[in-house]
């Protein structure tokens, strides 16, 4: 892995990203694993392997994602049931009929993106979360998407309030309950801004040196929109360490392969989440590999599975050779207007594969 090593180095020294951490991956055995650069470039806080990154949205898959399967594994949420048999403020919305299914795999023909924080934070921070969500239910879903691909960070916002809706928990703490804890991944966890972020525990990454926000993100989520709703919503808010996240994806490995004799995922379940649609390009919940340009490079097959975060981070699954590249930095410190890393990724993820013989 010298030529892995050799291109993080250079990664930093070119101006990629400040910081960042490499983690491959492979049979659940660990065989790359490195800090680089700094935390913070103002301080000069190094990077280390415990440094807590925002993971943007890695949200979706690693929490959101993650909370909806195992309430459709409890059966108390169905992949087809449409929202406005699911939260009161779509019953008459002109997305009632949209599915859960469809959410996951943005086909329900939502934008990709609003900026309702500009209105949301002149509110009162206790009635955003509501404001937000007769907002979503607002949405005019684009009819001739439906049946296409538009990743939309709208869907897994109202994702974010089924889980709330039905599990009678807040996504961060029903996702904590029901899967972190119970496999003992601490290292991943959201950062509720009314209580603020716990330095004793954790090192972070600073992001942006934000603008409007008029201060050095550290700790505090990136995304906008999370910021506005208290840091926790179903597309951002999500931080963790790369341990914590190789954790989680050896995890799913193990059980969408049933190697377990009792599996923490359910396979099948599992199974049907990862398999990518053909007229997509998508998993629920995850993406897969497009080409010719993926960020996972050329020797990913396409049933692979993954997903990017608008901060520098991402991870990628060979499912079938069961490797995983977990790759996390803060590219957006201290402006999000660095965007070097799009051509460094798919760079890297061939570096990897070729020093693992993984080419063919």
């Amino acid at each position: 892995m010298r030529t892995v090593h050799a291109l993080m180095k250079r990664a930093i020294e070119d101006g990629v990203f400040p910081g960042a951490v490499l983690l491959v991956s492979r049979n659940s055995a660990c065989v790359f694993f490195e800090a680089y650069g700094c935390a913070n470039i103002f301080s000069g806080r190094p990077v280390t392997r415990e440094t807590v990154f925002d993971l943007a949205s890695l949200t979706k898959p690693l929490a959101t994602t993650l909370a909806v399967m195992r309430l459709v594994e409890q059966r108390r949420l169905h992949l087809d049931q449409p929202l406005k048999t699911l939260l009161a403020e779509f019953e008459n919305s002109p997305g009632g009929d949209i599915s859960v299914a469809e959410l996951l795999g943005h086909t329900a023909g939502l934008v990709a993106y609003r900026p309702f924080y500009r209105e949301l934070i002149k509110g009162p921070a206790p009635l955003r979360r509501s404001a937000l969500t007769r907002r979503l239910a607002e949405e005019i879903p684009l009819r001739n998407n439906r049946k296409q691909a538009l990743y939309s960070d709208l869907g897994f916002m109202i994702l974010a309030r089924v889980v709330a809706t039905i599990s009678g928990r807040r996504l961060d703490r029903f996702v904590h309950r029901e899967v972190y804890t119970p496999l003992g991944v601490e290292g991943l966890f959201f950062v509720d801004l009314e209580a603020g972020p716990d330095r004793s525990r954790h090192t972070f990454a600073a992001t942006e040196a934000c603008p409007w926000r008029k201060m050095l993100l550290e700790g505090v989520v990136h995304d906008e929109n999370a910021y506005a709703v208290g840091g926790i919503d179903g597309h951002a808010g999500l931080f963790g360490n790369a341990a914590a996240l190789n954790r989680l994806l050896d995890q799913i490995l193990s059980d969408y392969h049933g190697g377990a004799p009792q599996p923490f995922f359910n396979p099948r379940l599992l199974q049907h989440f990862l398999r990518r649609n053909p007229a997509t390009g998508r998993a629920l919940g995850f993406d897969c590999p497009s080409r010719p340009h993926s960020s996972s490079g050329r020797y990913f097959p396409e049933h692979a599975v993954g997903h990017l975060g608008f901060t520098g981070t991402s991870f990628w699954v060979d499912l079938k050779r069961c490797l995983s590249v977990v790759l996390l930095s803060n590219r957006v410190h201290p402006s999000r207007q660095n965007e070097r890393i799009r051509q460094f990724r798919p760079k890297l993820h061939d570096a990897v594969m070729e020093s693992l013989s993984m080419c063919s």
